[in-house]
């Protein structure tokens, strides 16, 4: 009897976001990743249709990182009749936890704001998904070591390899009847700041890797260089600097450069903000797994310390009627939710005021508006001039760039059977795959959403 598995493309395909890609064999079924949809409003839309699979046949789901581009559709997932374990390392369960946590609460108060102001066309606005069945989700949560294999059934096997990008991450190798699955997750850079080189695949027959910046080189920018720069000119023009970031990796990332310039006196002694109630619960993963990261505990408390993080709305609104020059991190790095977007609404429209983007900005965010130089930006509803300057950092991303993910495939021994591209927009997709064709002479496909493949075993 011929034998077979089928891979479907349920997110991340033809898209950046999205991650769920779910392998059906006569076996298990495995769904790798479950994240959302983010950016345009086609592409959000999609996260309200349940999917396309008999998710009650779905046996377990193996996550690659926490971010909620990986994990932020598993509480619609059991609401679609999945029962099954969920997987991850220990620092990725912990992450994806806040993470899930967070988008519930910010799911509930978007719905009751949006029925209260009536700014929706919704009758009533429903939370995508609520605190509680954030809950009944992490439930589910079971904690797996990263480089041992586990066997999932007699002829299927998977292991977790730490990939950088952001402190628990992975790639995931599935071994079934002898052939190897790689799904490459996010793929962080070499000489990060805070994480680990990521380790790299020795074997693929079937190769899943991400694309995101796939056309692309990171700018070779002095990041400290930069920011010395910004803050200087920020504390000259009497202004505040403000900083959207991600929660995971970047804030805590930005938080060290910050303490670092000031330590050897690079910067004056300009106050520092953290407003990111999920960014300060992701500090604490930082502590709670000190094996994960490069990070000494005494350069994280002095760090700490130095820096004023946030506790309360009510200091949100100090922290704006503070007439010194200062800095402020907050969330969200695509400026699609969260605190930023009240420091925004406040101080977008003073020409001393610095926004500084410092993370991939998805089509269709407002971060993505604000880079393409939009002169007015919409959010709770209203309209916003856009007078402060908008300046960015691409060489902060946590993903690798088109070198990078060349020489993460470099070490695979073997020629894969296929490769998949995943993980980005149109441009940089094609453009990787010639770039393969034309480095390894390996063929490369794009499969588009909703896509199944089926290969023989």
């Amino acid at each position: 009897m011929e034998k077979f598995v089928k891979i479907n493309f349920l997110g991340a395909a033809g898209v950046v976001t999205g991650s769920k890609f779910l392998v059906e064999t006569s076996e298990k079924n495995i769904l790798i990743d479950c994240g959302m949809f983010q950016g345009l409003k086609e592409l959000r839309e999609l996260n309200w249709i349940d999917l396309p699979v008999k998710v009650e046949t779905i046996d377990i789901v193996l996550l690659t990182h926490g971010h909620l581009d990986h994990v932020g559709y598993l509480p619609r997932l059991l609401k679609q009749g999945f029962k099954g374990k969920i997987v991850g390392t220990a620092p990725t369960l912990a992450i994806a936890e806040i993470i899930l946590n967070d988008s519930g609460k910010i799911h509930e108060e978007e719905a009751y704001k949006a029925n209260k102001e009536k700014y929706t066309k919704h009758n009533p606005a429903l939370p995508f998904y609520t605190v509680r069945e954030a809950q009944n989700t992490i439930k589910l949560f079971a904690v797996e070591i990263e480089n041992k294999w586990i066997q999932l059934s007699e002829h299927i096997s998977y292991r977790f390899q730490s990939n950088g990008h952001i402190i628990g991450a992975t790639f995931i190798e599935i071994d079934i009847n002898g052939k190897r699955f790689v799904f490459s997750g996010d793929i962080g850079r070499q000489n990060d700041y805070l994480l680990y080189d990521p380790k790299t695949p020795e074997w693929a027959d079937y190769l899943f890797i991400e694309s995101t910046y796939g056309n692309k080189l990171h700018a070779e920018d002095n990041v400290e260089n930069m920011l010395t720069d910004i803050i200087k000119e920020t504390i000259n023009n009497h202004g505040n600097l403000i900083i959207p970031s991600f929660a995971v990796e970047r804030l805590q990332t930005l938080m060290y450069i910050l303490w670092k310039l000031y330590k050897s006196n690079r910067i004056p002694n300009i106050p520092i903000f953290i407003d990111s109630p999920m960014g300060n619960n992701v500090l604490k993963v930082f502590k709670r797994f000190p094996n994960s990261h490069k990070l000494f505990i005494q350069d994280y408390d002095a760090m700490c310390n130095h820096i004023n993080i946030i506790q309360s709305y009510k200091e949100t609104w100090e922290t704006i009627d503070d007439k010194r020059s200062k800095i402020i991190i907050a969330g969200s790095g695509m400026v699609t939710g969260g605190r930023v977007l009240t420091y925004l609404q406040q101080l977008i429209d003073e020409p001393s005021t610095t926004v500084l983007l410092v993370g991939y900005q998805a089509e269709g965010t407002r971060g993505r508006l604000l880079k393409e130089g939009a002169h007015e930006i919409r959010f709770f509803g209203k309209y916003y001039p856009v007078k402060a300057t908008i300046k960015s950092i691409e060489s902060l991303s946590a993903h690798a760039d088109q070198q990078d993910l060349l020489n993460w495939m470099s070490t695979i021994k073997n020629i894969p059977e296929e490769v998949f591209l995943i993980h980005g927009e149109p441009t940089a997709l094609d453009v990787f795959r010639v770039k393969i064709k034309d480095t390894y002479n390996w063929n490369a496909s794009i499969p588009k959403l909703s896509d199944v493949k089926k290969v023989i075993i």
